[in-house]
């Protein structure tokens, strides 16, 4: 089928997956937009239909494939099916198993969506390289705003599919950030989340290097205004380069004071399984260089649970590492098999062992988050109203330091405004609190 454009032409599209993968899904609705395409909100009412996918976890892939089914049935009915996104890349043989009739778009080629929907016939483009001169305006959803400064990174870890869907390293140029920025601070965003697979290896491909704290400095000496930055996930080896230059750079009270850096494992053995270049020692002291200078900060970090190599031993060592750092934030998963990937090929842990160790480990973390949030009950804090609350009613006040605290919705006040809180509750992950004059 031969899909015209004109304005009456609709696409419906569904993402799943990170940051990344939702800036990709807006890369595409640019282009479609100002080639005369209407979104909609149904795919039966669609003439395209685009699903952005994710290949981080089996669950995610498990949960893609069945909706994939779902949808081939509309395709049959002279609908375009569109797969893009990581799994598209990492794993084309499965998307056509589900899906025969679908066209296929990598993370590299979203900017060249058109030819997916245009051609009357299914369409395979899986090569090339992501084209960094066209960044579009990301849109601002209540004061949130996600700019992709980078796709790729340089480490080779043993566990990770994504490697194989966004390969290389490719940065955005500085002077396109910084004029985006510029553009959605004027049109009212005041969160600006700076994301890539390595937000640390940003600038490395780039002629001069500007690395990360340069970039940063950039956008708050040419951004003017009263907005926060919140910068994406780094892996430590990365950030140990850049670290002294990006401490001194969050001194600007418009970076929230929140580093998320992944450890993964608390034990050598198993980090070198996993092909993660840096040891538990050297964790620690990029730890204690962030907490020396930012005692408040929101330190974020992931474990992966069951990893192959991991005995009760290595186990213990995480659980240990957790209860000596005591992390403001842990995102905890329990590890599963991607194909194509090193680890996949390794003696596995048993489900149940794994299953068993991820309660055991949880228990501390929460224990631990108890203690770090209840402390900030009873006192009044300076916060970003920032955006709807994950609960109906309630919004999400972000701290300096970029903890949550979830208040009563209210008229009085428009997102994007900064305002005094009570904290009156925790959890142990988030904050409970009221606004004040």
């Amino acid at each position: 089928m031969k899909v015209s454009v004109g304005s009456t032409t609709k696409y419906y599209i569904e993402t799943y997956g990170c940051a990344l993968s939702e800036f990709d899904s807006e890369i595409m609705r640019s282009i479609l937009r100002g080639a005369g395409y209407e979104e909609c909100k149904d795919p039966r009412e669609a003439d395209v239909i685009i699903v952005n996918t994710c290949a981080v976890r089996l669950d995610t892939e498990a949960k893609i494939v069945k909706r994939l089914k779902e949808l081939n049935g509309l395709s049959l009915q002279g609908k375009k099916l569109v797969v893009s996104g990581c799994l598209s890349k990492a794993r084309p043989s499965l998307i056509l198993r589900t899906a025969p009739a679908a066209s296929l778009v990598s993370p590299q080629n979203v900017t060249r969506i058109l030819d997916a929907v245009t051609l009357d016939r299914p369409i395979y483009m899986l090569d090339g390289e992501r084209d960094v001169n066209f960044l579009p305006k990301p849109p601002t959803r209540d004061s949130v705003a996600t700019v992709m400064i980078s796709e790729g990174c340089l480490e080779n870890c043993s566990f990770c599919e994504t490697k194989l869907a966004r390969r290389y390293l490719k940065s955005y140029p500085p002077r396109a950030i910084v004029s985006i920025v510029r553009d959605l601070v004027q049109g009212g965003a005041r969160e600006i989340r700076l994301t890539g697979q390595d937000a640390a290896a940003y600038g490395v491909d780039l002629p001069g290097k500007p690395r990360l704290p340069d970039l940063i400095a950039d956008i708050l000496d040419k951004v003017p205004g009263e907005y926060r930055l919140r910068i994406g996930m780094m892996t430590p080896n990365q950030a140990m380069e850049i670290i002294d230059d990006l401490l001194d750079v969050y001194r600007d009270e418009r970076v929230f004071k929140f580093f998320h850096i992944p450890v993964q494992s608390g034990d050598d053995r198993v980090l070198k399984i996993m092909n993660r270049r840096y040891t538990v020692a050297e964790f620690k002291e990029l730890h204690s260089k962030v907490k020396a200078k930012y005692p408040s900060s929101l330190f974020a970090t992931d474990i992966i649970v069951g990893h192959p190599g991991e005995d009760e031993g290595a186990f213990m060592n995480s659980v240990r590492l957790v209860e000596e750092l005591k992390f403001e934030r842990v995102y905890l998963a329990q590890y599963s098999i991607r194909p194509r990937t090193a680890s996949a090929s390794m003696p596995q842990v048993p489900e149940p062992v794994k299953k068993e160790r991820s309660l055991r480990i949880q228990e501390v973390i929460k224990k631990i988050g108890v203690e770090i949030y209840g402390s900030y009950v009873g006192g009044r804090f300076r916060g970003l109203l920032a955006s709807r609350g994950f609960r109906e009613g309630f919004s999400t006040v972000r701290l300096d330091n970029y903890f949550p605290v979830a208040v009563p919705a209210s008229t009085l006040r428009s997102y994007g405004e900064f305002v005094d809180v009570k904290i009156t509750g925790a959890t142990y992950f988030d904050l409970r609190g009221v606004i004040v004059s």
